[in-house]
């Protein structure tokens, strides 16, 4: 019990790694904080620093999702167990809500959408590689990241349910939780969407209007 006490605080200090803050201080001079959406993470970096602050701060939060849910294999639950599945779900919660919530900035911290993204390829990585699709396939076509990630969510469900056939009422229920969160962290996008005043992100050379 106490070894999975401490498994959770390490996925909650994971999780508070604030890159975009780090980064934009120590390379850029600047807080993304206090600009763009205010939010730190990958998008509002892109939007205020670019793709080369961008990138990194999108892998690192990426990969302390991952690792966070890895630390269950130190947890000594059966692989494949509930057990294990319950505790992966409590690690992905810890390192989610430290990104939000970080320790080391204050606790002010991003939407943790890339962070969460991570995390749950570490419990169901072919329906995450699904998600990750028709994230690219809607920011593509829209260039609005919020509704990308929004769609995303939504079909994580629909991919657990009716691509890999999955029974499990954690699992589905976890996965409706997922979309549910998603939907939640975006309702100031949802009334930007709706008003046409969201912002647009351009990978490639932006075009005009």
């Amino acid at each position: 019990m106490a070894l999975n006490i401490l498994l959770i605080i390490v996925a909650y200090l994971l999780g508070s790694i604030p890159s975009a803050v780090w980064i934009g201080k120590r390379f850029y001079g600047i807080d993304v904080r206090e600009h763009g959406s205010h939010n730190a993470g990958a998008t509002n970096t892109l939007r205020t620093l670019g793709r080369r602050a961008a990138l990194p701060v999108f892998a690192i939060d990426i990969l302390k999702g991952f690792t966070a849910v890895m630390l269950s294999h130190l947890s000594g639950y059966a692989p494949g167990s509930d057990a294990m599945f319950n505790f992966k779900i409590m690690l992905v919660a810890a390192a989610v809500v430290g990104h939000i919530f970080p320790i080391f900035a204050g606790f002010k911290g991003g939407k943790g959408v890339a962070t969460l993204a991570g995390a749950v390829a570490g419990v169901y990585p072919p329906a995450v590689g699904l998600c990750l699709i028709v994230f690219i396939i809607v920011l593509t076509l829209s260039h609005y990241v919020s509704l990308s990630s929004m769609s995303a969510g939504i079909a994580f469900p629909i991919f657990i349910v009716l691509v890999f056939g999955e029974r499990s009422a954690s699992l589905i229920v976890f996965s409706c939780v997922i979309a549910v969160l998603l939907l939640l962290t975006h309702r100031k996008n949802i009334g930007r969407l709706i008003h046409h005043t969201e912002s647009k992100i351009y990978l490639g050379k932006r075009k005009d209007a």
